[in-house]
């Protein structure tokens, strides 16, 4: 017996993919899983305080460790977060369980949807575009190295993009 296949959203922040990842799990009638949202679930605090807690490292063990189990089960559209890509292993797993999509999007696009967002580590800087110009530098091509779909959300609308993946999703 086969299971369903899931479909893995990979990208920056403020790409879209919780909210089109919600969308898009209603029309293919998959659930929804965002990882960021199991990581804090199961341990009882926010991203902010595991950060400060364990330090990015800390939460790349953990976020790992929620990707590997997520990617097993089959029938679900799954939010990464945007740092997933950084560990092999996560790739690894992205690529050979499921479908993935790149929701590709523009560092401007990026600080307009993120401006208010104190839920987002990275940012706690003073100079955001800066950290998100050299984050898009890194994690680019390794978005792209796992995505079998890359598509543009940049001043697109969420149900737009949903139909659009829905259609690629059903030509693989």
């Amino acid at each position: 017996m086969s299971r369903t296949p899931s479909v893995f959203l990979v990208g920056p922040m403020g790409a879209g993919k919780s909210t089109i990842g919600r969308l898009l799990s209603a029309e293919l009638k998959l659930e929804f899983v965002d990882s960021d949202k199991v990581i804090e679930e199961r341990c009882g605090a926010n991203i902010p305080w595991i950060f400060d807690m364990e330090g990015e490292t800390g939460f790349r063990e953990r976020e790992e460790q929620v990707i590997d189990e997520l990617t097993q089960s089959g029938g679900i559209v799954l939010a990464t977060g945007g740092g997933a890509v950084m560990r092999e292993a996560n790739r690894r797993h992205l690529s050979a369980r499921g479908t993935v999509v790149y929701l590709c999007t523009s560092v401007e696009q990026q600080l307009a949807r993120t401006a208010k967002d104190k839920n987002r580590p990275l940012l706690q800087t003073e100079n955001p575009e800066t950290v998100l110009r050299e984050l898009f530098a890194r994690r680019d091509p390794l978005y792209r190295e796992v995505a079998d779909i890359i598509i543009y959300t940049d001043k697109r609308n969420p149900r737009w993009v949903v139909q659009e993946l829905k259609s690629q999703i059903k030509a693989e």
